[in-house]
């Protein structure tokens, strides 16, 4: 079930319930009064005969403006679960986190239909692909992108991230994410982050789930600095959303699932996982709406680089340089007068990897559909197709255009995006792809001006 996306003009005004605001606060939560110790943060006997125990995203040393931790104060630690097995790979199961073994990136621009819904029952984690990456999760150093599909709730199933952050980007389907720290819901339109370490299950209210992830192995993912922007545009602090507490008393046969190295494990255990009753700290979900990103762009004439559609970024140990990027393209007015609207032909350094949420991407007028993804690397030449030059060569730029129905986004790396087996040999690539440039004929006129 395709659920529309709301225009941002219709977006509720009021702060959605269950939720803080703000983009890695100092949140203190509790779902029972009085579970919250103040003044200290490991008591001798906690409220309610419950657990302390510390939540950790960065290292115990990491500068103030950087550290991120939570306290949880919970039924049980943890640590209360048997012994990890490997679990058995589910067989739509292609999970990727080395890099360094896959095939030769070809030097082509790539670009995929979407991923078929699956037949047999699939949850959400069973339901990955990797499309591409870099890096290694072992090393916390690169990234991997992955779609997924999805036609059943992880019922209890629960899973946690060992390997990297999860910034997750729903097309088809809502996702309600119940995690230890609370409760998110998120559908086409939003996204959600969920820290390395952090527990969670996923239901689907629409019975059916298809979307893309970025797993971030490296630094966590930021605001970006909005230097001679000002003090507001792009995406605000305050329209990210965390969960307030809400814990799970339930016993029973459960199953804790996994990644490590991109291998899943999974280990028995007799209660909910999610049983924090209240907790502190700076490390926790969100969730974002991004039909509340402040687009900027051009008023005179040309129109700036895509950094100023940047919503979060992972730095790295290069100044002005990230080991990824998320950006949308939202819809949005374009002005620009005697301006080639759409984006122009380019090779950049970085490379990109596109989805499409909803409707047309404005640089291309047929086969990049709502689900399906593209790849364009390092130094490999991209741009409109032919149709689309042909008409924004023509078009009228006295007068404003609205781009409308389409969100579009890019994950972008300093680092070469690597395509896995999968994405080369058993994705739906689409082989004419290269086949959208062809006809950009030669109009040169050397007698004319």
């Amino acid at each position: 079930m395709q659920v529309p996306i709301q225009p941002a003009g219709q977006l509720r005004a009021e702060l959605e319930p269950g939720y803080q605001s703000g983009f890695a606060n100092e949140f203190a939560t509790e779902a029972l009064p009085g579970a919250l110790p103040q003044g200290r943060n490991s008591p001798q006997r906690a409220a309610y005969g419950l657990y302390a125990e510390q939540l950790s995203g960065t290292a115990f040393t990491a500068p103030r403006a950087d550290n991120r931790r939570s306290w949880l104060y919970r039924l049980r630690p943890a640590a209360v679960h048997q012994p990890f097995v490997r679990l058995a790979p589910h067989r739509l199961s292609r999970i990727v986190a080395n890099f360094h073994d896959v095939p030769p990136t070809p030097p082509n621009p790539l670009r995929w239909d979407p991923l078929p819904l699956p037949a047999e029952p699939t949850d959400f984690i069973d339901g990955w692909s990797t499309m591409a990456g870099n890096g290694a999760a072992e090393a916390m150093s690169g990234c991997a992108i992955h779609c997924y599909v999805a036609n059943r709730s992880m019922d209890g199933r629960f899973f946690y991230n060992a390997d990297g952050e999860l910034l997750i980007v729903p097309q088809e389907g809502r996702l309600q994410i119940a995690t230890e720290l609370g409760r998110l819901d998120v559908g086409p339109g939003e996204i959600a982050v969920i820290p390395r370490g952090v527990r969670f299950a996923v239901t689907l209210p629409d019975g059916v789930a298809r979307g893309y992830l970025a797993e971030n192995f490296g630094a966590l993912l930021r605001l970006p600095d909005l230097g001679p922007i000002g003090s507001n545009g792009l995406a605000q602090p305050r329209d990210f959303l965390t969960p307030h507490a809400a814990y799970e008393d339930r016993e029973g046969a459960f199953e804790l699932v996994t990644k490590v190295n991109g291998v899943l494990w999974h280990a028995p255990l007799g209660h909910s996982p999610l049983d924090v009753v209240a907790w502190h700290g700076n490390y926790a979900p969100y969730k974002y709406d991004l039909r509340r990103f402040n687009t900027l762009g051009s008023i005179s004439f040309d129109h700036p680089d895509p950094s100023i559609f940047l919503v979060l970024q992972a730095p790295s140990d290069t100044p002005g340089v990230d080991t990824l990027d998320f950006v949308i393209f939202p819809p949005r007015w374009l002005v620009a007068e005697d301006t080639f609207r759409p984006p122009w032909f380019h090779r950049n350094v970085a490379s990109e990897f596109m989805g499409l949420v909803q409707g047309v991407y404005d640089a291309k007028a047929a086969g990049f559909v709502p689900g399906g993804a593209s790849l364009h690397n390092c130094m490999v030449a991209h741009g409109p197709d032919a149709e689309t030059f042909a008409r924004a060569s023509h078009s009228d730029t006295t007068t404003p255009h609205k781009v409308s129905d389409t969100l579009a986004f890019m994950f972008e790396t300093r680092t070469l995006l690597k395509p896995t087996r999968f994405a080369l040999e058993e994705a739906p690539l689409q082989a004419d792809y290269f086949e959208c440039w062809q006809g950009l004929t030669k109009h040169f006129t050397p007698e004319q001006r």
